[in-house]
């Protein structure tokens, strides 16, 4: 009998508690304005992944551009081309060298995203504990 009963207070017990955590919990979880919030962050985040994956296209162009002028470069200086031919030739590939310097975006793209991803989670823990 004692048993039974204990049981059956421990039940309810826990009943109780399930309960209480809840009726804590606030309804729906994340408010309106927390949540337009991370779905600009969101945004943002595929904005900057688009934009790295761009920048890696034209990276990749251009890489396939400059190789080609140096294939051409060296089958002009092959077949004993003018000077004149192989300085213009020389001028595409500088040309395409310094492209390929300036290109510099990637980095600062990829550590904008970085940023974003971080204050985006930051964002989504914040409002889940609020």
């Amino acid at each position: 009998m004692k048993s039974k009963l204990f049981q059956i207070a421990l039940l309810c017990g826990s009943l109780l508690a399930l309960m209480g955590t809840a009726v804590a919990q606030p309804p729906g979880g994340i408010d309106r304005g927390e949540r337009r919030e991370l779905r600009a962050d969101r945004r943002e985040v595929r904005a900057d992944t688009r934009d790295i994956r761009s920048d890696r296209r034209d990276i990749r162009v251009d890489v396939r551009d400059r190789n080609g002028d140096v294939r051409e470069y060296r089958q002009d200086k092959r077949e004993g081309a003018s000077q004149s031919e192989l300085r213009a030739d020389r001028q595409e590939i500088r040309v395409d060298n310094r492209d390929l310097r300036s290109d510099r975006d990637v980095r600062r793209d990829v550590r904008d995203r970085r940023g974003d991803v971080r204050d985006y989670r930051r964002d989504r823990r914040e409002a889940r504990h609020d």
